[in-house]
């Protein structure tokens, strides 16, 4: 689950016709939903939920993580070809999966751009035989560029898909969201974050020595002289580019990323680099454009300025081989991996072939696919179903800004406008993207690969001066997992996480409302969280809260902080709960809501005991066993530093801030998790 607006800042699709749900205020109200009346069974265990999987021994008040699922933790193996593995993960193998069945059937039709596409990745031979020769004029482009061309080079860059100093995308803008502007961002770092390159520790050391050995392999598989003295250059390069990039939490700031200015006034910050030429280059003829991180920007281009042209030379040349690896011989594909995967993230194994031919085809022509993945696995009672659910959340989170103590009158109007204004999109776009004009070639891998990203950029390009596409979708109908859309004031829920364990029409309306309805319930509290707060009903960035709504809010925000910062998820390393605010006040507010919906949803009655167990109980099993997942030590490492959602050990622990989970599972003063009354985090 994660928060996007514009393009995407990640918790998280055809015959039925597609379902762009808007619920108007009048919808407001609670729709009973007691567990489906039917003779078929839930998919997992007798009511939703897997009871192999706990650990009894454990009291749920020390560590309600290991009680809901400590042995299914010790009893599960993380595959060869993962970092990680849990629910999330085995819904995407099964994705996957599905998909492969249909891009097999799709390759038999010559006429099928998704069965060319996957037939072009799967032809290993023909890769290496072609060996780098598809990639080399465009590496001769590069070792010819001077300074007064690099402009020019960049934006060529930008539109093939190659990472290079600044990103950039066109996406609504936040002040007037009814319009598109072009947006750039900071680059120029090959590792993922600034920290990698400037935080001292054992972990980071050993990090930026596999880095700088993976620089200089790259160099090498290019057929560069003198690599190792060359991959140095680049790594002392990348560090002074580090030392002036914004760090993730001004970076993570709404108000502090929108910086509008002209082009002029860009080069007047930012002297040194030609940026009407860049800009013209990739397409935008706009004047005005944002920059997300100004003082980053005048830092880059006078580092770009001082620069020998050999150092941006190299760094463009090993930006293309790991931006192209996938689709390129094995001995580059695996050199990118052995960084990535393994180094950064722990991953032993890279995915097999036919895996990464899925995962090409659905990265480039996704509602392609899509179309065809809906038409199969997604069935209307989950479409109805989950209206039920998100009119009960949408209802809940209504009931609870009414009753709010720390809101102004004036600013619970707004919230509850704005509420009132929320699009709901599950499943699938009510309108498929267009790919007519993207050509795919059966033979023809690398250019397939270029081509599209070509396609991807045009098209977003081409946004500028339209009307704004509220159709359009952010995810796949294939991925299992969330969003929300500030700008477009959305929630959206694509097909793949509307199943079992998130979401099962014949499971207990417990677990479902713990599962999928603390995810819808996340969700839309991201649109109330430290950021999407900052947006009003229309998607508009503006000021609509009070200065004591603000002050309550924040209040309550940094106990927030307070609680997941002392969190040490391994030795040495905490959690910074600054930086994933967003995600736990989704994840705190979303189980608060949710909880509050399924109650309403019983109509008045008493939940029976399943099992031995009461609905209460339930309802925080369904949330705990969602979280289910295990890690690599490496890339619970690497989440800490770049993932802005908590651990699964903690995003459950969230439940000690509810005061029905100290009652269902009678948690006593002295345990673990035990909070005092006073201590527990209450914001929605």
């Amino acid at each position: 689950m994660t928060r996007l607006n514009i393009a995407s800042r990640l918790l998280a699709t055809a015959a039925l016709g597609a379902i762009a749900l808007a619920v108007p205020a009048t919808a407001q109200e609670t729709t009973a939903a007691a567990p489906v009346t039917t003779t078929a069974k839930p998919e997992i265990g007798d009511f939703g939920f897997d009871l192999t999987g706990m650990d009894k021994s454990v009291q749920p008040g020390d560590d309600f993580y290991g009680y809901a699922n400590g042995t299914w933790a010790r009893n599960t193996q993380i595959p060869a070809d993962k970092s990680n593995y849990g629910m999330f993960t085995a819904l995407a193998d099964l994705s996957q999966k599905r998909t492969q069945e249909i891009l097999e059937a799709a390759k038999a039709d010559p006429n099928s751009m998704i069965g060319r596409a996957y037939s072009s990745y799967l032809d290993a031979a023909a890769v290496e035989a072609k060996g780098l020769a598809p990639i080399q004029p465009w590496l001769a482009r590069i070792r010819a560029v001077d300074k007064p061309g690099l402009a020019r080079l960049l934006a060529e860059a930008d539109r093939s898909g190659v990472q290079h100093f600044f990103g950039g995308y066109v996406g609504q803008d936040d002040k007037n969201p009814d319009v598109y502007i072009y947006t750039m961002f900071q680059g120029g770092i090959g590792m993922p974050d600034r920290d990698f390159y400037l935080k001292e520790n054992e972990r980071n050391t050993k990090l930026q020595g596999a880095y700088l050995k993976h620089l200089e392999n790259v160099l090498t598989l290019a057929g560069e002289k003198d690599a190792a003295a060359r991959a140095k250059a680049i790594y002392d390069f990348e560090k002074q580019v580090a030392t002036v990039h914004w760090d993730k939490n001004d970076s993570s700031d709404a108000t502090k990323v929108y910086n509008k200015m002209t082009i002029a006034e860009l080069a007047q910050a930012a002297p040194g680099f030609d940026w009407q030429a860049f800009i013209g280059g990739i397409g935008v003829n706009e004047d005005s454009i944002l920059v997300s991180q100004p003082s980053a920007f005048t830092g880059e281009a006078r580092l770009l300025a001082d620069a020998p042209i050999g150092v941006i030379r190299d760094m463009l040349i090993v930006r293309s081989l790991d931006g192209f690896s996938g689709v390129l011989p094995d001995a580059v594909a695996q050199e990118a991996f052995s960084f990535y995967g393994t180094a950064l993230s722990g991953t032993p194994q890279m995915q097999e072939r036919w895996k990464r031919a899925v995962d090409f085809t659905t990265n480039n022509m996704g509602e392609a696919v899509g179309k065809d993945y809906v038409a199969k696995y997604f069935p209307p009672e989950t479409k109805a179903a989950m209206d039920v659910l998100v009119r009960n959340v949408l209802a809940a989170l209504d009931t609870r800004i009414g009753n709010l103590t720390w809101m102004q009158p004036g600013t619970k109007v707004k919230a509850k406008k704005k509420l009132a204004n929320f699009t709901t999109k599950i499943g699938y776009p009510d309108r498929w993207k267009d790919y007519s004009k993207l050509e795919i070639r059966g033979d023809d891998l690398f250019g397939n690969a270029l081509r599209s990203n070509q396609f991807a950029h045009d098209d977003n390009v081409g946004r500028l001066g339209q009307p704004i596409r509220r159709w359009e979708w952010g995810m796949t109908p294939m991925e299992v997992n969330a969003y929300a859309n500030f700008g477009m004031n959305e929630i959206v829920f694509p097909a793949a996480i509307l199943q079992p364990p998130f979401f099962d029409p014949h499971a207990d309306a417990a677990v479902n409302y713990g599962g999928i309805g603390a995810v819808i319930g996340h969700e839309i509290s991201h649109h109330f969280d430290d950021q999407g707060a900052k947006y009003d009903e229309t998607g508009k960035l503006a000021d609509w809260w009070t200065p004591a709504d603000v002050a309550a809010f924040e209040a309550a925000g940094k106990a927030l902080i307070a609680q997941y910062d002392a969190y040490e998820v391994l030795p040495g390393e905490k959690l910074d709960g600054t930086f994933t605010l967003g995600e736990n006040i989704g994840d705190l507010a979303g189980l608060t809501i949710a909880y509050d919906a399924y109650k309403k949803s019983l109509g008045g009655k008493e939940a029976p005991v399943i099992d031995g167990l009461t609905g209460d109980q339930r309802f925080f099993l369904g949330w705990a066993q969602v979280w289910r997942r295990n890690y690599r030590e490496q890339n619970l490492s690497q989440r800490i530093t770049t993932d802005p959602h908590s651990p699964s050990i903690q995003r459950t622990w969230v439940s000690r801030n509810l005061d029905p989970w100290y009652k269902a599972y009678q948690i006593k003063q002295g345990q673990k998790l035990y909070l005092a009354p006073k201590d527990r985090v209450r914001i929605w």
